[in-house]
């Protein structure tokens, strides 16, 4: 694909050969300003690099400077329905707007609203979603790709009519074949960068497999510069899957990358909950590292060869592999004692860079 143009969010930059970026939203009251920058903190821990929030009414739009001054990172506000609103946000310093042209439809609306981003160079987000169509396109398309494609033109042309061009667009079904063709039809006929998710995805196995086989399959076409993983779970699963996305495919890596065994009757040591103790302990991490946890020998000599840090199972405890290198025995099978070496031993290779 060819590349896309680069749109500037509060110093964050969207497209061009930008890294893809990671974003999240907010699902605390906006108008509890303490609970919105706390979330924002958590999220921000994660490795979230821009984040949105709703503004459903005005008191939302109130207390959206002090949001915007106290947020570690830029923040988006997430408007429908109503071009008040979107006003209010602009009024009030946020670093990009997101328009539903589904529900915002005025074209004069639009155009003042695109008048005023223009002139405080705040760029907007043509936020296309399936589930929230205008009623004549549905009636002409049905809620279809195409159908998604043509309410972000009609919008671009109204912002584009201003002499606006600080775009992004998403086109998002909880359908993961509609999302994946929408975007691929845009992508064919615009530079404008892409935000790519998919919508109502769910929470557990049905999310994270929906939200990873949409957005992993465009961005393996060289489709997609932004991201929000869409999980009905707490934001910092979003980040924390995003990253998982992107590192899978080897477009960006941070914290641990754990390769680990499914287990069989061979298995000598509790990979399961290893795992899961070292995710939950360094989810702090910025730096990346591969860790190859596995069972027994069988194929952990050769994973952990290829990691920068790997653990075998065996009948005496988990041999401990840094940089292909055999390092230590750890003389116990039990799961705390493998749990607490390989995080001291995982912390301090990441300090001294190894």
């Amino acid at each position: 694909m060819s590349q896309t143009r680069v749109v500037d969010v509060g110093g964050v930059k969207i497209g061009g050969d930008n890294p893809v970026v990671v974003q999240s939203m907010t699902n605390t009251p906006t108008d509890d300003v303490e609970k919105t920058l706390a979330q924002i903190e958590g999220l921000v821990e994660r490795g979230c690099e821009l984040v949105r929030v709703a503004v459903p009414d005005s008191d939302a739009g109130k207390r959206l400077p002090d949001i915007v001054s106290g947020s570690p990172v830029p923040v988006i506000a997430d408007i429908h329905y109503s071009p008040e609103l979107a006003f209010a946000a602009l009024e009030a310093g946020v670093d990009k707007l997101r328009l539903n042209p589904g529900n915002i439809t005025d074209p004069k609306a639009i155009g003042e609203i695109a008048r005023e981003a223009r002139s405080l160079s705040i760029p907007i987000r043509v936020g296309v979603n399936s589930g929230s169509l205008d009623k004549k396109i549905l009636e002409d398309y049905g809620r279809t790709p195409e159908g998604m494609v043509v309410s972000a033109e009609k919008e671009i042309e109204l912002l584009e009519k201003e002499g606006f061009r600080d775009i992004v667009v998403s086109l998002k079904s909880s359908d993961v074949n509609r999302t994946i063709r929408a975007n691929e039809t845009f992508a064919e006929r615009y530079d404008y960068p892409l935000h790519l998710g998919v919508t109502e995805a769910g929470g557990g196995r049905s999310g994270l497999v929906k939200s990873s086989i949409g957005i992993g399959t465009l961005l393996q076409e060289g489709i997609g510069d932004t991201i929000r993983v869409s999980l009905t779970a707490d934001p910092r699963e979003e980040v924390g899957t995003a990253y998982d996305i992107l590192g899978s495919l080897g477009i960006r890596n941070r914290g641990v990358d754990i390769v680990s065994c499914p287990t069989c009757g061979r298995t000598e040591i509790d990979v399961e909950t290893i795992g899961r103790e070292l995710e939950a302990r360094l989810e702090d991490l910025e730096d990346s590292l591969s860790l190859a946890l596995m069972g027994c020998s069988v194929n952990g000599i050769g994973e952990a060869d290829s990691a920068d840090l790997g653990v075998v199972g065996t009948a005496r405890g988990g041999v401990l592999y840094v940089d292909g290198e055999q390092e230590e025995l750890i003389p116990s099978t039990s799961t705390v004692e493998v749990v607490n070496r390989l995080e001291k031993r995982i912390r301090s290779y990441l300090e001294k860079g190894e």
